[in-house]
């Protein structure tokens, strides 16, 4: 079960000449008789020891990248900052063929007190054969004792997508399916005080400023811009009682965030939002972990299209096309198993339901997304897992490949 490091090795056997070269600086011999490398001006060296030596020298190359993942995920408490490199290639329904890389660190802001849960930050990159492109930051930074903590994300993606208006019935009928660029850069920071044990409050800013380009049928944004920018603050309160946050075995996590978008800030268009998140974990046997999470966002206002309330992606509703649904409001569920197999290697198995809406009256149980899907967990370091999905949706599927879990 080695396909994170074997797809890493392919990468490394197109990079090895590359990276020989950069090594020791070579001149090839013309001799005829002699043929061979000169190396540093030293006498020729035959052709088939500098073969040897190529083979050689791939394969320590190759047991150093095994080692290195090997022992990515041994606990070192003697590091202040443990930073690990992971990449190679992936493919999912959305954007097809990709590359990416993550540099994922893990560090203590008080290495004496054991009690202080980890910190972790995340720097990762992406492209593909579809032009997408994002590069992006996040991570959690856990100040001493946990009296603080301070939450971030920032990100920028370019992304041939694909839209179908807004509402339930238009992102079910195939017919209104229409291409277009979409550009979108986000900065969310959360800066949150412990009020008491395991409760957590305070501000929130959140920027956005999406760009619509090149659609095919601009008529499915009725009349709406295709340009909107979003800024506005809000405030978060917390209660978190997981034993990790990025992989948690047992606990809790309920969340409350609220933001506002006032006019007079400079938004296009003005609009408040309220999310919900209540997610509990428990360890039912040896290695399994029963994961839930039940999940709803509400806007009010004058909403625009790119932040309007979606499923799909990687997080929510694993499988369907991320912003095929869209709409004011959008709940839903879901129940996933988590069970380790065998050394770094485990298999999760879950199910959900979810729904867009303009108001909850008009919600209708024909409107309900259902959703199952099947993954491989890859223990990339201690805690923290690379992640292959496969979502199937109401008439459609698809293949993620991410980092943390999905809740």
């Amino acid at each position: 079960m080695r396909m994170l490091k074997i797809a890493l090795l392919m990468i490394t056997v197109v990079l090895l000449p590359l990276a020989a070269s950069a090594q020791a600086p070579l001149r090839h011999s013309h001799s005829a008789n002699s043929p061979g490398i000169t190396i540093h001006g030293q006498r020729p060296v035959p052709a088939d020891t500098v073969d040897t030596l190529s083979s050689s020298a791939n394969r320590n190359i190759f047991r150093k990248i095994l080692d290195y993942f090997d022992d990515s995920n041994s606990e070192r408490s003697d590091k202040r900052f443990d930073v690990s490199f992971i990449g190679g290639p992936h493919y999912s329904s959305d954007t097809k063929l990709g590359l990416g890389l993550v540099a994922a660190g893990i560090y203590s802001s008080a290495r004496s007190d054991s009690l202080t849960p980890k910190s972790n930050v995340s720097l990762y990159g992406d492209l593909s054969t579809s032009g997408f492109y994002l590069l992006g930051i996040r991570g959690n930074h856990i100040f001493p004792r946990d009296r603080y903590r301070l939450n971030y994300n920032l990100y920028f993606f370019s992304f041939p997508s694909k839209f179908w208006g807004m509402g339930y019935d238009m992102g079910a009928d195939d017919r209104n399916e229409t291409d277009y660029d979409r550009y979108q850069s986000k900065i969310s920071v959360e800066f949150l005080a412990r009020a008491i044990p395991n409760l957590y409050i305070g501000p929130l800013a959140q920027f956005n400023y999406v760009i619509g380009r090149h659609a095919d049928n601009p008529a499915l944004w009725m009349g709406q811009r295709m340009h909107t920018f979003n800024i506005g603050p809000g405030f978060k309160v917390q209660y978190d009682t997981r034993d990790h946050l990025t992989n948690a075995y047992s606990g809790i996590f309920l969340e409350l965030g609220q933001r506002f978008f006032a006019r007079f800030m400079g938004n296009d268009y003005a609009f408040s939002s309220t999310e919900l998140s209540a997610n509990s974990y428990h360890s039912v046997w040896r290695g399994g972990v029963i994961a839930t999470q039940i999940h709803a966002l509400i806007n009010y206002g004058d909403v625009p299209w790119g932040m309007m309330a979606t499923v799909g992606g990687s997080n929510t509703l694993r499988g369907y096309y991320e912003g095929r649904y869209r709409d004011k409001n959008e709940a839903d569920v879901t129940v996933e198993l988590r069970q380790h197999i065998w050394r770094r290697n485990g298999i999760v198995l879950w199910a959900g339901l979810g729904a867009v809406f303009p108001r909850f009256d008009a919600l209708r149980w024909r409107m309900a997304l259902p959703n199952f899907g099947i993954g491989y967990r890859w223990e990339f370091k201690k805690r923290v897992n690379v992640r292959l999905d496969y979502g199937f949706g109401k008439h459609e599927s698809g293949f993620l490949f991410s980092i943390n879990e999905a809740f």
